[in-house]
């Protein structure tokens, strides 16, 4: 006879961690372990993708749709009182800075259309450093928000006169007849010595610290997979590469996917300080609270 105390206990699902993140091949490189359920004892990942302008938003707005985001570096300041930033998963490197491309060599752009993928982006944020330094009277004559692939073919067929790109646009640009006018990492590395900070994993706080731990530790894990054994997440990356070459996307992950993605560390934590404390001076961003990057 069966007693209510010999009665199986169902097995229970856990509950899927909602992430947003691009479809560039560092994001999918560095999540295609944790996404496949290759991560023992991490809770499965329900994935969004989504251009880092449309995360940046989603945290701005507080969305309780998402658990984890990636979002740009330059949005902190306004977001991390319901979020913590992780200190791993991210981009953040040396050698891998925004560039600024023309049609013509030396281009004044003092009264000039410039294209920028997002106006939140980390991106602009060093792009308006760059200016205040370099260009007369620190500013360009107009700012259009473009998606960011149809900026090089913009420029290229005169609908504007520059643009500032990212990602792997950093090996393609000469195939549009291209002139790199400016290096914005080039610029930032120059001036503080420090690497660049692009983009940011962050988390809800509200989900608390043992969860928030589990995530950092997942996604090291997912990162440190993807490095031991490349092949495997090739189908993943490739898959959602925006019909990238195969070679163009192995130069994206070898740039963006480095020391910095499995831990921040203290260079990681100065570059980013960096970065917010001197745009806040700037008048660009609101300044952080001391703890505002401790973790959790």
């Amino acid at each position: 006879m069966t007693t209510p105390n010999d009665t199986p206990t169902p097995a229970t699902t856990p509950t899927p961690t909602r992430i947003a993140f691009s479809p560039c091949p560092n994001d999918t490189f560095v999540f295609d372990a944790w996404a496949h359920g290759r991560i023992p004892g991490a809770p499965p990942l329900d994935v969004t993708f989504a251009d880092i302008d449309i995360t940046n938003g989603i945290a701005e707005r507080r969305e309780e749709a998402y658990d984890v985001l990636k979002v740009s570096y330059a949005v902190l300041p306004y977001v991390l009182d319901d979020y913590a930033l992780l200190p791993c998963g991210g981009a953040l490197g040396r050698g891998c800075g925004p560039l600024v491309l023309t049609r013509e060599p030396n281009v004044d752009l003092s009264d000039k259309r410039v294209a920028v993928p997002s106006e939140t982006s980390t991106a602009y944020l060093l792009f308006r450093l760059w200016a205040a330094d370099t260009v007369p009277g620190g500013g360009v004559g107009e700012i259009v928000v473009m998606p960011f692939h149809e900026i090089m073919p913009a420029v290229r067929d005169g609908k504007i006169d520059a643009g500032l790109v990212i990602h792997e646009a950093r090996f393609t640009y000469q195939n549009y007849g291209l002139h790199k006018l400016a290096d914005m990492g080039e610029h930032w590395e120059a001036t503080t010595g420090l690497p660049i900070p692009l983009g940011a994993i962050i988390a809800r706080r509200d989900l608390g610290t043992e969860t928030l731990t589990a995530y950092a530790n997942a996604i090291r894990t997912s990162v440190r997979q993807a490095w031991d054994d490349p092949e495997t997440s090739r189908p993943y990356v490739m898959a959602h590469a925006q019909e990238m070459d195969p070679a163009v996307a192995d130069q994206h992950i070898g740039l963006y996917v480095n020391e910095f993605t499995a831990d921040l560390g203290e260079d990681g934590y100065a570059a980013i300080r960096g970065l917010l404390t001197r745009a806040a001076a700037e008048g660009l961003v609101p300044a952080l609270a001391p703890d505002a990057l401790r973790f959790p």
